[in-house]
């Protein structure tokens, strides 16, 4: 992708935004609707996103690999230890979560699963046929490393 600003980057430019968007709706609606109707709208993007980026890379593991290590990993976004690369699997652990410490960074850690983690399923069945994400933990609820296992199902 050739952007010339990365993507922990612009999510990082983003989030203020989109948190007194999440606060602000939250007053109004109370803080458990808002919440719904912020992860079900960053998750419609996701897809959006995950179409795209499917088209680009190729909608399959392999690209989904590329993406990961070209794109989420570009400037500190994430820092992995790949398991597993396979034609069928793509494991690995985030050991350094660069979008969780913006959004401690920029006083908004609560709302990081919202902004970022719930994205990537979503991002993940939409990039292509068949790929599902499996994962038990995130850096960003305080474990002390995510557990990526993509798949084709």
């Amino acid at each position: 992708m050739a952007d010339s600003i990365s993507h922990v980057k612009r999510r990082e430019i983003q989030a203020p935004i989109v948190a007194t968007l999440i606060n602000g709706f939250a007053k109004e609606l109370g803080r458990e609707k808002a919440m719904e109707i912020a992860i079900r709208t960053i998750q419609e993007d996701a897809r959006a996103d995950g179409q795209k980026t499917g088209l680009e890379y190729g909608r399959d593991l392999k690209g989904l690999a590329q993406v990961v290590k070209e794109v989420w990993c570009e400037d500190g976004g994430v820092i992995i230890d790949i398991l597993e690369e396979s034609d069928d699997t793509f494991a690995f652990n985030v050991k350094k979560c660069g979008y969780a410490e913006a959004y401690e960074k920029l006083g908004i850690k609560e709302l990081g699963t919202c902004l970022s983690c719930h994205r990537d399923e979503p991002f993940a069945e939409a990039f292509g046929p068949n790929i599902k994400l499996h994962r038990t933990q995130t850096i960003m609820d305080g474990a002390p490393h995510c557990d990526f296992k993509y798949t084709r199902d």
